[in-house]
């Protein structure tokens, strides 16, 4: 990457030269001066927020959040950084009507919260399933996706933890603490072994196969079938019976975690309630599912099909499983936090994870549950279709159901997105200082950040001896809206703003002659805070920044990214 052969030292000497070949080049369109000079005589920009930048609280359309109740917004990261400058406040946070209001509150826990006091919930009667004891808990089930989910939340959407790398292994790295008592299966020909010589395979307990069961031997079936429609009858177990591990699991997260009055002491009634969202309703669907498909098995141990019973869950799968995912990284950002600053809280969950019933998995565990199930039963029906004959009449269910939970997947993917967008507003709304410019709200309805970073603006001082110098700016460019920007101590002192694409245009300029750093460009903005068209001439670091930037100055307002 070519790096400018300019400095400002060097460039005093050019200041005449460099101004000659500018008026003759544009001619009467004034280039912009220094941004001290600059005013807030700016017409104010058509949004669709408050006036104020920092009317967050007042604001309307301040949020992008959907208009049903499935969707969730989540700030961990905003509050994250807030937290480390001492300024969490999450009362008032929680006041924001549209920032957390649509993480819905469960009927048996409105009074409570409203309250701020109460009885905790009493634990509930799991549905007894015939198979739930079969199985482990669902860690050690699929505990290799687990862990990649927990150390990739931060850095990563959904649609990259769904890769089959992470999703297919039941052994992976531990720690000496995580490590199971079990016995790895040998049932299993897709699990995955540990790719690094220093790994330490975890023992999982042997899982029930689908010929193993009593009712199976005495049937007579397994003489009759090839080896192929056994495989699919264990294909279809599988669902069963990783459904199984599920439930138990989420019996644990609920009734030994959710309902300790121990544990909810120690936290106020809406931190509860976002530590574990809608996760009891997670397994009252947990508890239909695994029911109707024990039914159908309790048919006939030759299982027809199971993909239409994953279509009639599918509805209710898509309006539970969007607004958890997406609300899980606050609520590992909401544990991190309490295990920093809550004394009793830390010594509570302690406590509750040293039980016998935890398996000496932690909470976080827990919580991330409906995350690692929703992608794993995708991968579980494709497997089944894969041996399903094409003539079969449970093919056309099968893919219907394959569809829809692609869908569910796609759709938390996309809320996961949507919810880092708004945290990367949130964050950066309070760090811009509109100091000698007109103030414009940054978090707003559909608006993302599409790209940021440093560069240089060509300024020209002086009249009868004008000289060029260069002043560092910053630019933030969302998919509506352009920010420039002075970088000082971590905060940004805006020196104008417009809107994009509507009043930026960019041009290439011909640096040889003008003789300027090859890493120039010419950016004009119809609309600006001096309250006439401007132009002005930014260098980048790099000529990849510059043709980056170029890229994306050019490009019309329906970007996505």
């Amino acid at each position: 990457m070519a790096q400018s052969d300019y400095n400002e030292e060097n460039l005093s000497s050019l200041s005449s030269s460099i101004i000659a070949n500018l008026h003759s080049y544009f001619g009467d369109i004034p280039v912009m001066t220094s941004g001290e000079e600059l005013s807030a005589e700016f017409p104010t920009l058509e949004t669709d927020g408050a006036q104020d930048s920092g009317a967050l609280d007042e604001s309307d359309d301040s949020l992008n959040q959907h208009e049903d109740n499935s969707s969730t917004i989540d700030i961990s990261s905003a509050l994250q950084s807030l937290a480390l400058k001492g300024t969490w406040n999450l009362a008032k946070l929680l006041s924001v009507p549209k920032l957390l209001s649509v993480l819905r509150v469960d009927d048996e826990d409105q009074d409570t919260i409203a309250a701020g006091e109460g009885e905790p919930v009493e634990e509930e009667e799991v549905f007894q399933s015939k198979y739930i004891h079969f199985f482990p808990l669902y860690q050690d089930y699929c505990l290799q996706a687990v862990r990649n989910d927990l150390h990739s939340l931060d850095r990563t959407f959904l649609s990259e933890l769904i890769a089959p790398q992470y999703l297919q292994g039941l052994q992976f790295l531990l720690g000496p603490s995580s490590q199971s008592e079990a016995t790895s299966p040998q049932s299993h020909p897709a699990e995955v072994k540990p790719s690094s010589p220093s790994a330490h395979p975890i023992r999982v307990t042997p899982c029930t196969l689908w010929q193993d069961l009593d009712e199976v031997k005495a049937s007579g079936l397994l003489s009759s079938l090839t080896n192929r429609e056994i495989r699919l009858q264990e294909s279809m177990f599988e669902l069963i019976g990783s459904e199984a591990s599920y439930l138990r699991s989420l019996g644990v997260a609920v009734n030994h975690f959710q309902a300790s009055k121990a544990l909810k002491q120690t936290l106020s009634p809406m931190e509860h309630h976002f530590l574990f969202s809608n996760i009891r309703r997670v397994m009252a669907a947990s508890e239909k599912f695994l029911m109707d498909l024990e039914m159908r098995l309790g048919e006939s141990v030759f299982v027809s099909q199971v993909g239409d019973i994953v279509l009639q869950h599918s509805s209710e799968f898509h309006d539970l499983y969007v607004p958890y995912v997406t609300n899980i990284m606050y609520q590992k950002d909401l544990v991190n936090k309490l295990q920093q600053q809550n004394r009793d809280f830390v010594f509570s969950l302690k406590k509750l994870e040293s039980d016998p019933v935890c398996h000496r998995q932690d909470l976080k565990s827990f919580l991330v549950l409906p995350f690692q199930r929703i992608t794993r039963v995708k991968l579980l029906l494709q497997s089944v279709l894969k041996l399903t004959e094409p003539d079969s009449e449970s093919v056309s269910n099968l893919i219907e159901a394959i569809a829809a939970i692609h869908e569910i997947v796609t759709d938390c993917n996309e809320g996961v997105k949507k919810m880092k967008q708004i945290e990367e507003l949130v964050c950066l709304e309070t760090l811009l200082d509109f100091d000698k410019v007109k103030a414009v709200p940054l978090v707003v309805r559909g608006r993302f950040l599409v790209h940021q970073g440093p560069m240089r603006q060509l300024t020209v001082k002086g009249t009868y001896n004008p000289r060029t110098s260069f002043i560092r700016v910053y630019f933030h460019l969302f998919n509506d809206l352009l920010i420039i920007s002075s970088k000082r101590d971590q905060r940004f002192i805006v020196l104008d703003h417009t809107e994009f694409p509507a009043h930026v245009h960019v041009e290439h300029l011909k640096t040889e002659v003008l003789n300027l750093p090859s890493d120039s460009f010419l950016l004009h903005l119809s609309q600006s805070q001096v309250g006439h068209p401007t132009a002005m001439i930014f260098v980048t670091n790099t000529r990849s920044d510059k043709e980056a930037w170029i890229k994306l100055l050019s490009r019309d307002g329906n970007m996505t990214i």
